[in-house]
């Protein structure tokens, strides 16, 4: 048979061993990187319009003074829940899902290395926002801040199930974002196509590794303070209650390790979709690509030593506090490291002006305007004065949503015909950049003021003739505006997936990365057969693009395929094989066979939901059986043969 006879069956074959069983139980239990990533992309997109809702009810709150649109205790649940939403809700789980997506087709693998586990991340995560959002059903909202300080949300001063729901469902989320992490980091370490050694590991790829390694460092102390106080609530114990020789101390320190390294958790991902766009909307190769890798390591280990600048006020020795200084200095290094090769490709390319370059340019701007900011508030005496004001909350936006939100909002335009093979529109892009841009410095900007002028932050309202009038309408105004810009961009999102919306070719921009190799969106198996890597750029360097194709390779075939290539090949077998590589330079050290569909991986999920609803409401029997589920359903989905 000839090859152009034999290439459309073996495609054929490979699309069926690949693809999802038919009906709603096949989508449920799809376990397929796509599947999941693009589940992870949009539900986190779902919870950043409604943490967004929730800031414009509290902007409105605090738009002129006296007002009486909410009371007080509304006000704290709504930025409690604020905060929460966009930190485990949408951030991470966001920046993960653009990870597992796009991160196998980078690399030119098949799929996650482990499916199910990958599967069951996603679904924790769902059931995590489930249990959250359902406070709001019950009346019993958290309403404590999405840090929790104890002993505030203890059981003497939180008595209710408010902070229960909080810390039961954080737990959830922060188990879904370390399932994650542990595929992300096994996928970059061993699953990547032959010859990609780490030195052409694509920089978003890099940045995503690096990020998952610290979520493995950073999310299990905040999962162990959790659960302590969680324990202090329920149990009786006192860990935090100084009382009884407990130390409410502990759980700051708990948090803000976690809470320091989540802020560059958040930042690195996102850095590496600003580079992908970066590079390919310029053409030009990054400027200083080792440098810029080198720098995400640098801040992945110098962020675990800032933890207690956030702690200054607390009466810690100063001798400590100059060591957290000092480091939160030096953290500024590498970061512009980053941002100057950013520059620099941009000075030495040929800007296409996409909509994704414009919010490249505008997270340059924000975020380095954040750092600055930043530099300040590590100072002592500067934090002494500007500690719990809205100086504070005006950073801390600059750099999330100058460093997370900018690229993501880019990253949907530029991965979103590989996500779903449409491409959004340009000009009603550019609208939508122009609003939130503008709208979030009108936000914004204006409260670095109001913090100097004496506002803290958690108010919820303020007397006529403090000096604040004017700035917090003019920063309730600019967050109209930027809630504006997002309603038309996610308007422009719904048009590019109607019947009318722009279809997209397999490379639409000119990447030089694999994933834009295969079609648009990828089909179940991504590649016909395994690519052999020899650049950083393999689409730009047209002898590495031998495979990528799905019907039609770009350099033929080899007449002696090595051992791995020919039981790949064959995928009349009806497995789901892929090659796994050595870690330092990606040679094909064996074959796996991955499993597909199973429906355990969404019981498990439900299993913990349940467990941690009997912990919520002391009902211990339902805990149990929940906790049996779980286990039940974890047998099953690694038991050989089962589906």
């Amino acid at each position: 048979m000839s090859a152009s006879t034999s290439r459309p069956t073996d495609v054929e074959l490979l699309d069926h061993v690949w693809g999802a069983r038919p009906g709603f139980v096949g989508w449920l239990g799809q376990c397929n990187h796509k599947a999941v990533g693009r589940r992870f992309v949009f539900t986190s997109f779902f919870f950043l319009l409604l943490g967004g809702a929730m800031a414009l009810l509290m902007r409105t709150q605090l738009a002129v003074p006296d007002n009486t649109v909410m009371g007080p205790d509304t006000f704290n649940q709504l930025f409690t829940m604020h905060g929460t939403i966009m930190m485990f809700l949408f951030v991470v789980p966001m920046l993960e899902g653009f990870t597992i997506y796009v991160a196998p087709l980078s690399l030119g693998a098949r799929d996650m290395p482990m499916p199910r586990l990958n599967a069951f991340g996603y679904w924790a995560f769902l059931a995590g926002g489930v249990f959250l959002l359902s406070s709001f059903v019950v009346g019993a909202v958290p309403d404590s801040g999405w840090f929790a300080y104890v002993p505030l949300t203890g059981p003497e001063f939180a008595p209710g199930l408010n902070l229960d729901f909080w810390l039961l469902g954080v737990t959830m989320l922060e188990v879904a974002g370390i399932v994650a992490a542990i595929e992300i980091v096994t996928l970059v370490a061993r699953f990547r196509a032959p010859g990609m050694s780490i030195s052409r590991i694509p920089v978003f790829v890099w940045a995503s590794f690096v990020a998952s390694v610290m979520i493995l460092f950073a999310f299990p102390p905040l999962v162990a303070g959790t659960v302590l106080l969680e324990l202090d609530r329920k149990l009786g114990t006192t860990f935090y209650n100084a009382a009884f020789g407990g130390d409410p101390m502990l759980w700051q320190h708990l948090f803000w390790w976690f809470g320091h390294p989540e802020v560059y958790i958040q930042l690195l991902p996102a850095v590496g979709i600003a580079a992908a766009i970066l590079v390919t909307a310029t053409g030009r190769r990054m400027v200083g690509r080792v440098a810029v890798v080198a720098a995400l390591v640098a801040i992945a280990i110098l962020s675990f030593g800032l933890w207690v600048h956030h702690m200054y006020a607390t009466g810690i020795p100063l001798i400590a506090t100059s060591l957290f200084t000092a480091a939160s200095f030096m953290i500024a290094i590498p970061t512009a490291v980053i941002i100057f090769s950013f520059i620099a490709t941009m000075w030495w390319g040929r800007i296409r002006w996409y909509v994704s370059m414009l919010y490249v340019v505008g997270f340059i701007v924000i975020f380095v305007a954040g750092g600055i900011t930043g530099v300040m508030v590590a100072m002592v005496p500067f934090n002494w004065q500007a500690h719990d004001t809205y100086f504070i909350v005006a950073h801390l936006h600059y750099v999330l949503v100058g460093g997370s939100l900018f690229p993501i909002l880019g990253g949907l335009h530029h991965f979103m015909p590989k996500l779903t093979g449409r491409i959004m529109n340009e000009s009603l892009g550019r609208w939508a950049f122009a609003l939130n841009f503008i709208g979030f410095n009108a936000a914004f900007l204006p409260q670095h003021w109001l913090g100097l002028f004496g506002m803290t932050r958690r108010i919820w309202t303020y007397e006529e003739g403090l000096g604040w009038e004017r700035l917090n309408l003019l920063s309730t105004a600019g967050s109209y505006t930027m809630g504006l810009g997002m309603l038309l961009f996610t308007i422009n999102m719904i048009l590019a997936h109607l019947p009318g919306g722009q279809r997209s070719g397999p490379n639409p921009w000119g990447g030089p990365t694999l994933e834009w190799a295969t079609d648009s969106p990828a089909p179940n198996y991504n590649f016909r057969s395994t690519i052999q890597v020899t650049s950083p750029e393999p689409l730009w360097d047209h002898e590495s693009r031998t495979g990528a194709g799905t019907g039609d390779d770009t350099g033929g075939e080899d007449p002696d395929p090595p051992w791995w290539q020919r039981q790949l090949d064959r995928p009349e077998t009806g497995l789901r094989q892929t090659v796994v590589t050595t870690t330092l330079d990606a040679e094909p050290d064996h074959l796996i066979t991955l499993p597909g569909h199973s429906l355990w991986p969404l019981w498990a999920a439900l299993s913990l939901m349940i467990a941690l609803t009997g912990v919520l409401v002391d009902f211990w029997a339902i805990a149990l059986i929940g906790t049996g589920g779980l286990i039940a359903s974890c047998a099953a989905w690694l038991w050989p043969g089962v589906e």
